[in-house]
């Protein structure tokens, strides 16, 4: 068998679940669509709780219809883009789905974003109004970006009587130095306020017709962890593809409405956007909504409500494992526990599993994914590795600069097809024909990371290709430093990195974070005699320097970005 057909062949289907087919019949519907069918069967039942507020499906669609509606009224017509600066709150998932319903494109910005990163999202997606958190406004104002509408909401619009005296307080420690537009600038500057257009906005939502297969529903931004961030064309249909895909996989664990997730993911990022608030609003879930992550709120609701889905990241459950409060929950009671958006340590899932007696699935996914690519079956994980594709994606492994598939088990870059991946980046041409590639009639997307597959199909993730350190002509993956560092008992976070040197190509920087009892004991000597316990001679970082805390991404991943710029910096 050539390389290609190794691939071709899906030796992972062997191990799906009984019940998952090869392939899924993906329906060809709109999100609106998919959600209204939801809403028909299950109206009364609870969509959202917010801090102790309950909003039914029924209640969630005469809002986002009349706010749909009020779009519809400002001139917002199909292929719009609509842009959401918000953070997590009931207000983010009317405007998602009322944007949708009026034909328009939803744009997700970071709330942690600069002023001009914001404007540089704005400006490349063209969008024409943006939904505001009123805390966030000043960083619209000092874009410079000129919009058709501005719309400004507050957290505590949907919080219950007893809870809005303390959202301010919340928020004012979570955003220290934001201030809330007083009524005067609403006025001079012509804001609008999200209660007062919904509220005087018809209750139907204007019929416009949406081709699932063609038409956009959203334009996510890569994190610009090389240069400036760009946005994933995603259709309907890679959307609702995406969230029956993956959720295939679970059939048997959960039901249509009748499971309860909780949602502190940040909703503007493709995994909680995707995984979390549309998979439930189009399976009839109900979410329990959190704006900030309060670990002992969380905790609390998930025995409260008895949630059957719980997803998170790395660095949570690396936190969750040591949190003195983490013996609350029953782990083993949850339907599943899902960990994405970044490389899962060994030492953490041990960790874990020696604290909780349960299991967490582990995934893999892109924004250019609309999330997901491959997960860990529940009745067959394997450790250290990120699963196998889901239903209806294959994936394959290529020379990282040339278009030929390697052998299985070695490491090359890997690639992707499937109806869940994106068209291609927004209005980047020279992008698109580096990143979607033809062979033979099929289209792959090169993904940029470096990845094996082994002869059961399971994948495994080494780097991405940007982070690869070339040391005296050998190839270092960062991960493997940081997999050693992370294994010593009193390191707490690790990000590696390499500084370009004359002599020897790249040095490998190590910046580690210890834990509060190490600090100031643990020499730098003695964390590079660890690592030559256990990495081969060239692996070894040449320079380790202390923090308190390491850069993150939006997500909470260690930012190897920054930290590779400071390093080239100094």
């Amino acid at each position: 068998m050539d390389a290609k057909q190794a691939y071709l062949s899906k030796p992972w289907l062997q191990h799906y679940p009984s019940e998952v087919p090869p392939e899924l019949e993906i329906p060809v519907v709109s999100i609106p669509e998919m959600f209204e069918r939801v809403v028909e069967k299950y109206g009364n039942k609870t969509s959202l709780i917010y801090y102790g507020k309950k909003i039914s499906y029924r209640e969630l669609k005469d809002q986002a219809d009349r706010f749909a509606a009020a779009l519809s009224g400002m001139g917002v017509a199909k292929g719009d883009r609509v842009a959401l600066f918000l953070l997590n709150c009931p207000q983010y998932v009317i405007a998602y789905l009322g944007a949708l319903k009026a034909g328009a494109v939803v744009t997700p910005v970071s709330p942690v974003y600069t002023s001009q990163e914001v404007r540089h999202q704005l400006n490349d997606s063209g969008a024409k109004v943006v939904v505001c958190q009123d805390i966030l406004y000043d960083k619209v104002a000092e874009s410079g970006v000129e919009l058709d509408k501005v719309i400004i909401t507050g957290v505590d619009e949907y919080l219950p009587k007893l809870k809005k005296m303390f959202a301010k307080k919340i928020m004012a420690k979570a955003y220290g130095g934001m201030h809330v537009p007083d009524e005067a600038q609403i006025q001079r500057e012509g804001l609008l306020k999200f209660q007062e257009v919904i509220k005087s906005a018809p209750a139907q939502a204007p019929s416009v017709s949406i081709d699932p297969l063609a038409d956009l529903a959203a334009l996510p931004y890569t994190g610009g962890t090389t240069g400036l961030p760009k946005a994933a064309m995603l259709t309907h249909y890679n959307i609702i593809a995406c969230q029956a895909q993956s959720l295939s996989f679970w059939k048997e664990q959960f039901e249509e409405g009748n499971e309860t997730i909780i949602a502190f993911l940040p909703m503007f990022h493709i995994y909680g956007q995707v995984v979390i608030m549309l998979t439930s609003l189009v399976n009839g879930y109900t979410m329990v909504l959190f704006t900030t992550p309060d670990m002992d709120e969380i905790l609390g609701a998930v025995e409260r409500y008895d949630a059957s889905g719980f997803y998170g990241v790395p660095t949570l459950y690396e936190y969750l494992k040591e949190y003195d409060k983490t013996d609350r929950v029953d782990w083993k009671r949850i339907k599943v526990i899902v960990c994405g958006a970044d490389t899962l340590h060994e030492s953490t899932v041990q960790g874990w599993e020696r604290r909780t007696g349960s299991h967490i699935t582990e995934g893999y996914g892109m924004t250019e994914t609309a999330a997901v690519s491959h997960t860990n079956p529940l009745h067959r994980p394997k450790r250290g590795s990120f699963g196998i594709p889901i239903p209806n994606v294959t994936a394959a492994i290529m020379e990282v600069d040339g278009n030929e598939f390697l052998p299985v088990g070695e490491v090359g870059e890997m690639v992707l097809s499937g109806p869940n991946i994106m068209g291609g980046y927004w209005q980047r041409p020279d992008d698109n024909r580096d990143t979607m590639i033809e062979i033979e009639g099929r289209t792959w997307m090169r993904t940029g990371d470096l990845v094996s597959m082994d002869e059961e199909g399971y994948f495994h993730f080494f780097d991405r290709k940007r982070d690869l350190i070339k040391h005296k002509g050998y190839s270092v993956f960062a991960k493997h430093v940081e997999e050693v560092l992370y294994n010593h008992p009193q390191v707490k976070a690790a990000g590696v990195v390499g500084v370009p040197d004359p002599k020897v190509g790249q040095l490998i920087k190590a910046y580690v974070v210890l834990q509060a009892e190490a600090r100031g004991k643990l020499s730098e000597e003695e964390l590079i005699s660890h690592c030559k316990d256990k990495l081969a001679h060239y692996k070894v970082p040449q320079i380790i320097e202390f923090r308190g805390e390491l850069p993150k991404t939006d997500v909470g991943k260690v930012s190897r970005r920054e930290l590779r710029e400071e390093a080239e910096e100094s």
